[in-house]
């Protein structure tokens, strides 16, 4: 009896057979319903005279759970399970419809401008597909490409661009039936610009985005700090400052509410008493006061000096000339200037 199921169910026993590569074929079970049962395995292979019982099974909680057996060729193998004499299962079957490849190995890569060969030794048995999957690190999802030989070419790639390559093998269902397992995938390798690296993480990238975003960063701010600058430059350009006149003229806004003829009359007494309230320290004679008069008859200037201290009694007594009692003011207009009063015709000046 010839089976095409790799999984059958009879009773509460199921099964699951893999050829690894024509080197050993595993028979696994699931024996719920005898749990804590061991089960017996016997099996004859289509070039065995007699049947055996299994010399290598495989234990799950101390019990029997499956059987691996040498293979070194395409055969039917016939297996019966029993539990002691209780026939259980019975089952022929090629062993090729449960192969499951080796993986692929010492994968080489060979670079043809925007192609790539990929190349490896090919297993010992025919009709099988070699499937090389390959995506960038801008790829989600991983391309395919398939030959019957392990040497596949894939066009469209960017030579410039980091890689992942890894490959496989299948069987083609025609030939081996629906319950072949696909080899496991070969180690990752990275490829770019026609050399294998260790990893397809661009180091250099990340940094350079991080220095082009900061430098645009800082030339934003320096920009705007200009454009600040400039704005406030213009701003005083069009648009002076007005001195505020209270720093200038202490008190003429806090005693005299903004009266300049009040503030200045008021200054003018505090110069004075300041004035007298000095009187002990040296005395220094003002400025002389020169008064030309343009009179022919007073071509000759006066000299007059206002002391700035008062006369003691010893001054008085002296007879000082500049003491002299003063003429009476006749004729013409009469001005006083810081403390001098004069008598001004109409050909008259003062230069001070």
């Amino acid at each position: 009896m010839v089976e095409n199921s790799s999984k059958r169910t009879q009773g509460a026993l199921q099964l699951q057979i893999i050829n690894f590569n024509f080197e050993v074929v595993q028979v696994t079970w699931n024996a719920s319903k005898f749990s804590g049962t061991n089960l017996t395995f016997l099996y004859k292979l289509s070039s065995d005279k007699t049947s055996s019982q299994c010399s290598n099974y495989i234990l799950q909680q101390s019990h029997t759970a499956g059987c691996l057996l040498e293979a070194k060729k395409d055969e039917i193998l016939c297996f019966s399970i029993k539990n002691e004499t209780h026939l259980l299962l019975t089952k022929c079957q090629w062993i090729s419809a449960y192969l499951k490849p080796s993986s692929p190995k010492d994968l080489n890569f060979q670079w043809h401008q925007e192609a790539i060969t990929v190349t490896c030794s090919d297993l010992p048995y025919k009709r099988l597909l070699y499937e090389i999957q390959y995506k960038s690190m801008f790829d989600t999802e991983w391309q395919s490409k398939e030959g019957e030989t392990c040497n596949v070419t894939t066009d469209g790639l960017d030579a410039e661009k980091c890689y992942f390559f890894r490959a496989r093998v299948k069987t083609m269902e025609s030939s081996y039936g629906p319950d072949t397992y696909p080899s496991d995938w070969s180690e990752v390798t990275h490829q770019q610009r026609g050399e294998l690296r260790d990893s397809c993480q661009e180091k250099k990238l990340f940094p350079k985005f991080i220095l082009i975003s900061g430098t645009v960063a800082l030339l934003t701010v320096f920009l705007l700090l200009l454009s600040l600058w400039k704005v406030q430059r213009v701003k005083k350009v069009l648009m002076p400052i007005v001195p505020d006149p209270k720093f200038t003229f202490p008190g003429l806004f806090e005693s005299h509410q903004g009266n300049f003829q009040e503030w200045i009359k008021d200054t003018q007494n505090v110069a004075h008493l300041n004035k007298m309230e000095g009187a002990e320290q040296e005395c220094v004679p003002e400025e002389t006061l020169v008064v030309h008069l343009v009179k022919n008859e007073a071509e000759t200037p006066i000299m007059t000096t206002t002391p700035l201290c008062p006369q003691t009694e010893e001054e008085e007594a002296s007879g000082d000339p500049s003491q002299l009692p003063r003429r009476p003011l006749q004729g013409g207009e009469v001005v006083s200037l810081g403390g001098f009063t004069f008598v001004m015709s109409d050909n008259s000046y003062i230069m001070l």
